[in-house]
C-alpha cells in the first residue's frame, strides 16, 4: 500500500482555493501550553499560520477555570490563578482516563490544590466551587473549545475540522478519551496524531530525498515529558501524469519516552528549593507549602527565574507579599540550579539510547538530531546531549514551540476533503504499543501455542486486521497492551478493553443438525484507525454445510424415437455407443420424424457446500477508569457545556456592549470637547443636553451598570446614538458633501467628451439614446445648482438640504444610463447573394471535384487502415514502505 501523501502550498498562487468555508485546524494540547494553527486558502494571507489568541500570543495556557458561575479558559483563566488557584485547572490532558489514586498523587506532587474527586468510574474528575462535579473530559473540552476559538477567529469563520496531536505514550483510553473530549467541545477530530510525526512532517515537507536517504532523531523535552523518536527519510518512484516523479517519504522506526520528565520536573526542584528558603525566613515553622494561594504565586515566579538563567548565569526572584503580607527574595546561580537536577541529565539521555539500541544503530549513523520543545533550551541539557553525540553543534532546524502544530496541519489539510495542497510527502506512522487479544467463554480451549498478537510494536497504521476462531457459543474478546511494551503512565492492567459477543450459540443450534463439512468458525473483525486506536468492528459466525443436491447431468439425455436405445438401470444414462447411433439415424431421418423427437433431461445428485455468514452482536463492556462515558453521562456531559457556552456567549456580548458604549462616551466627549466642526454643526443646546446625558449614562454605567444585562447596554448606547448621530452625520457631511458635488462635476464634463467622441467612433449608436443620455445630464447638473443654493441658505446646524449618498446615487444612475449606450454594439455588414446561375455552376464544379478525389482514395489505401501499434505498457510496480 503506498504512504498517505501528504500536500503543501509554498505560495497561495499554486493552489486552487476552494470555497471560503474549506478550512481545517490543527491543536498541539501539551500538558502546560496549548497551540492552534489554520489551513485556510485565501487570497493575501498564508494558507497554513499559527493562529494567535486575544492577547496576540501564539501560544495559550491550557488552563480551565469554574469561578462564581463563569467558565475561563487560556489566558483568562492564568489571569486568576494567583487569587483562586482552587478554581482553576491545570494538567488536565494528564489526567485523562487515569485512576484516582494516580491522579491525585500527581495533583499533591505538583501542588495543585483543586478539589479532585472520584467518578462512577473510578476515573479522577473535579467539583468547582458550586458544588458540580465535572469529568476530565468536559475540563479537557473546554480548553479545546478555547482553542477552537482561536481557530475561528483566526480564519473568521467557524472551523470544525481538526487533527490534535498527542504524545507518543499515550493509550488506548487516553486517545478515546481525548476523542469524547473533543466530540463534547464541538468539532469533529479528523485524527489524533503522534507529536513525533507531526515535527517529522514539518521537517521533511521541503526537503528533497531523491539523491540519499537519512535518519533523524526528533527529541522533545516538554513540560510534563521527553521522547526521541527514529525517523528515516527516503524517496521512491511513482507516475504522474504519464511520467516518472519522485515522491518524498518518511518513516517513523521507532519512539522511546520518558513520561515524567520535563521541564516542570525542572521547575519543581527550584519551587522546593526556594519554599525551604521562604520557610527558614518565617522561622515559626510554618511551610507554605500548605497554603495554595503562596504556592501559586511561588510557581509563576520561579518559571521566569527558570527562563533567565538559560541565558544567564544567575538569576532573582521576587515575590510581593508571598504569605502574611511577607516579601521574599532570593537569587540563584545556573551552577546551584544544575546541582539541584543533578540527577536529571542522565535521564535525559535514555530515549536517545533507548532508540539506538532497539534500532541497532550507532550514532555516526544518524544524520541529524533535531531538537524540539521548550524545554530543550536549558543550557546543561544542550550540553548533555553535545557530549553524548560528540557534536558541537546540536540541530535546531525547526520552531522548539510550533514545529509539532503546524506540521499536525499539514496532517490536516491530507485529511480535509475541500483543501488540495500540492507538496507530496509520505508519511508511515506506527502504533507505539503492540497489542494481543484473548478469547473467553465456556467450553473454549485455550491454544498457547497459538499467536495471540494482533498488532506488533511500530505496526503501520491504519490497518484492518482479522481473526478467526473455532467455537459454537458465545464468548467474550479481551484487548491487552503486549506484554513485552512498557504500559501508559498511571495503568496498573494490560487489559483495556472487553467486548461480549452473542449469537454464536443460537446460530449453533440453529445450523449444527445439519451436515457441517467443517466446524463452526466466529470471524472477528479489528481495525487500527490512523489515530491509534483499536477497536472490534464486527463479528461474524462462519457455517459451512454440505448437502445432497439433485443437477441435470451434463451432456446425457433420453430421446423418444424410433431408434433403438439401451438405458443403463443402475445409472440412469443411455448407452454411448447406441445413443451416438440413434443420434445420427435421426440426422438422417425426414422432417417429420425430427417432430417427433422429445429430449428428457436427466437428473443426478451431486455433493454441494454451502456458506452461511451470520451477523454476531458486538457489544463493548469495558468498564472501569479506563472505558469512556456512557450516552447517558455524555447527555448530561453535553448539556452542562453547551449551557456554559451559551453563558459564555452571553457573557463576551455583555461584555462587548459595555466596551462600545463606554468607548462612545469617551469618544463624544472628546469631540464636544475639542473639534470645531462638532461646535459648528451643533447648538449649545443641543450640546448641552447631549453632554448631560453622556455624563447620566457614564454615571449609571460605573455604579448600577456593573451588574447589568446586554440589553441594558445596548438600550442605553441607542439612547446616546439618537442624540448623537445627527450631529455626527452633519459633521460628516460637512467635507463628503462638497467632494461629492465635486466629483459630479467633473463627471459631467467628462460625459460631455464621452458624447462628442461618440459621434466619431460610434456613428451608429441611436440619436435618441445619445440624446437620452445628454438630457439626464442637463437634468443632474441642474439639480445639483438648485440644491447647492438651497443649501447655502441652510444653516449648518440644521439637517443639510441634500447629502452625497444622493449625489453619489444620481450619478450613479446616470454612468449606468452611459454604459447601456456605449455597449450597443455595432451593427453586421449585410451579405448580397450571388445570382442563381452562379450557384448552379459552383454546385457542379464542387461535385466533380468530390468525385475525383473519392476514386483516388479508392485506388491508396489509407496509412489510417493500418493496424495500429499497441503502446499500452504495464506500470512499473513498486515496493513502497
Amino acid at each position: 500500500m503506498a504512504p498517505r501523501l501528504l500536500l503543501l502550498a509554498l505560495v497561495a498562487a499554486a493552489v486552487a482555493v476552494p470555497p471560503a468555508s474549506a478550512a481545517v485546524a490543527s491543536i498541539d494540547l501539551g500538558s502546560e501550553w496549548l497551540k492552534v494553527a489554520a489551513v485556510h486558502l485565501a487570497p493575501g494571507r498564508a494558507p497554513i499560520a499559527v493562529a494567535i489568541n486575544e492577547m496576540s500570543k501564539r501560544k495559550s495556557p491550557a488552563l480551565a477555570a469554574l469561578a462564581d458561575g463563569n467558565r475561563l479558559a487560556g489566558e483568562e483563566a492564568a489571569g486568576i490563578t494567583a487569587r483562586h488557584p482552587a478554581k482553576v485547572f491545570s494538567r488536565m490532558r494528564d489526567l485523562l482516563a487515569k485512576p484516582f489514586p494516580y491522579a491525585r498523587a500527581l495533583a499533591d506532587s505538583l501542588f495543585l490544590p483543586y478539589d479532585l474527586v472520584q467518578d462512577a468510574r473510578g476515573a479522577a474528575a473535579v467539583r468547582a466551587d458550586d458544588g458540580q462535579v465535572y469529568t476530565v473530559e468536559e475540563i479537557v473540552a473546554m480548553v479545546l473549545h478555547y482553542a477552537s476559538g482561536i481557530a475561528d477567529a483566526h480564519v473568521g469563520l467557524p472551523v470544525r475540522d481538526a487533527v490534535v496531536a498527542v504524545p507518543p505514550y499515550f493509550g488506548q483510553a487516553e486517545r478515546r478519551a481525548l476523542t469524547q473530549a473533543a466530540q463534547l467541545a464541538g468539532f469533529n477530530v479528523l485524527a489524533l496524531v503522534n507529536e513525533h510525526a507531526g515535527a517529522a512532517l514539518q521537517y521533511g515537507i521541503d526537503k528533497d530525498f531523491s539523491n540519499e536517504s537519512r535518519h533523524v532523531i526528533f527529541y522533545d523535552m516538554g513540560s510534563g515529558s521527553t521522547y526521541a523518536a527514529l525517523v528515516y527519510y527516503s524517496s521512491y518512484s511513482a507516475k504522474e501524469f504519464g511520467k516518472t516523479v519522485s515522491v518524498n517519504q518518511f518513516q517513523v522506526k521507532d519512539v522511546r519516552w520518558n513520561s515524567k520528565l520535563g521541564g516542570l520536573e525542572m521547575e519543581m526542584r527550584l519551587v522546593n528549593y526556594f519554599a525551604d528558603q521562604f520557610n527558614k525566613q518565617l522561622g515559626n515553622g510554618d511551610d507554605i507549602r500548605q497554603s495554595p494561594k503562596a504556592m501559586a504565586k511561588l510557581k509563576k515566579q520561579v518559571k521566569r527565574t527558570k527562563e533567565i538563567l538559560s541565558a544567564n548565569t544567575a538569576a532573582p526572584i521576587s515575590v510581593e507579599s508571598l504569605y502574611n503580607d511577607i516579601d521574599f527574595r532570593s537569587t540563584i546561580t545556573r551552577e546551584k540550579f544544575e546541582e539541584l537536577c543533578a540527577d536529571l541529565w542522565e535521564q535525559a539521555l535514555t530515549p536517545i539510547k533507548d532508540v539506538l539500541t532497539h534500532s541497532g544503530m550507532k550514532i555516526g549513523d544518524i544524520y541529524a538530531v533535531e531538537l524540539i520543545g521548550g524545554a530543550t533550551r536549558v543550557p546543561k541539557l544542550q550540553s548533555k546531549l553535545q557530549e553524548f553525540l560528540g557534536r558541537s553543534e546540536l540541530d535546531k532546524h525547526l520552531d522548539a514551540d510550533e514545529a509539532i502544530v503546524l506540521g499536525a496541519s499539514l496532517h490536516a489539510a491530507n485529511l480535509s476533503d475541500g483543501i488540495k495542497l500540492n507538496r507530496k510527502l509520505g508519511m508511515i506512522d506506527g502504533s507505539t504499543y503492540g497489542f494481543v487479544f484473548e478469547i473467553d467463554g465456556p467450553d473454549y480451549v485455550k491454544d498457547e501455542s497459538t499467536d495471540q498478537v494482533l498488532v506488533p510494536r511500530m505496526k503501520k497504521m491504519p490497518i484492518k486486521l482479522f481473526r478467526s476462531i473455532r467455537h459454537t457459543k458465545d464468548f467474550d474478546v479481551s484487548l491487552s497492551y503486549d506484554k513485552a511494551s512498557e504500559l501508559p503512565p498511571g495503568v496498573s492492567s494490560h487489559k483495556f478493553a472487553e467486548y461480549a459477543i452473542s449469537g454464536l450459540t443460537e446460530t449453533s443450534e440453529k445450523y449444527g443438525s445439519r451436515n457441517l463439512s467443517a466446524p463452526i468458525k466466529a470471524n472477528l473483525h479489528f481495525s487500527l484507525s490512523r489515530s491509534g486506536i483499536i477497536s472490534l468492528d464486527r463479528a461474524e459466525a462462519v457455517i459451512e454445510i454440505t448437502e445432497w443436491v439433485e443437477v441435470p447431468k451434463k451432456n446425457v439425455t433420453l430421446e423418444t424415437n424410433t431408434t433403438d436405445e439401451t438405458l443403463s438401470a443402475e445409472s440412469g444414462t443411455t448407452d454411448s455407443k447406441e445413443n451416438s447411433s440413434s443420434g445420427s439415424d435421426a440426422d438422417n431421418s425426414s422432417t417429420t420424424n425430427d417432430e417427433s423427437n422429445v429430449q428428457d433431461t436427466i437428473t443426478e445428485k451431486v455433493l454441494k457446500k454451502r456458506t452461511f455468514r451470520v451477523p454476531l452482536k458486538v457489544t463493548e463492556k469495558t468498564a472501569g477508569p479506563a472505558s469512556t462515558l456512557s450516552k447517558e453521562l455524555y447527555s448530561e456531559a453535553k448539556s452542562r457545556l453547551d449551557v456554559l457556552n451559551k453563558k459564555d456567549a452571553e457573557r463576551r456580548r455583555t461584555a462587548e456592549l459595555k466596551n462600545n458604549l463606554e468607548s462612545y462616551i469617551y469618544s463624544m466627549k472628546e469631540k464636544l470637547e475639542e473639534s470645531t466642526d462638532m461646535l459648528a454643526v451643533s447648538t449649545e443646546q443641543e450640546r448641552e443636553s447631549f453632554t448631560a446625558k453622556l455624563s447620566e449614562v457614564q454615571d449609571w454605567l460605573y455604579m448600577d451598570g456593573e451588574e447589568a444585562q446586554a440589553n441594558e447596554f445596548q438600550e442605553r448606547l441607542d439612547q446616546l446614538k439618537a442624540m448623537g448621530d445627527p450631529i455626527l452625520f452633519r459633521m460628516s457631511e460637512l467635507k463628503a458633501r462638497p467632494a461629492a458635488c465635486g466629483s459630479a462635476r467633473l463627471y459631467l464634463t467628462e460625459l460631455q467628451k464621452i458624447v462628442k467622441n461618440w459621434d466619431t467612433s460610434k456613428p451608429w449608436l441611436p440619436k435618441k439614446r445619445v440624446d437620452e443620455v445628454v438630457s439626464e445630464a442637463d437634468k443632474l447638473k441642474t439639480w445639483l445648482e438648485e440644491k447647492e443654493a438651497l443649501q447655502k441658505s441652510t444653516p449648518v446646524h440644521s439637517s443639510p438640504a441634500f447629502t452625497s449618498e444622493e449625489v453619489y446615487q444620481k450619478v450613479l444612475a446616470l454612468q449606468n444610463k452611459v454604459s447601456s449606450v456605449n455597449r450597443i454594439p455595432k451593427p453586421k455588414p449585410k451579405v448580397e447573394k450571388k445570382p442563381a446561375k452562379e450557384e448552379a455552376n459552383k454546385e457542379k464544379t464542387d461535385s466533380s471535384e468530390s468525385a475525383s478525389s473519392e476514386s483516388e482514395s479508392t485506388e491508396k489505401p489509407s496509412e489510417s487502415d493500418a493496424p495500429e501499434k499497441n503502446n499500452d505498457s504495464e506500470p512499473e510496480s513498486h515496493d513502497e514502505l
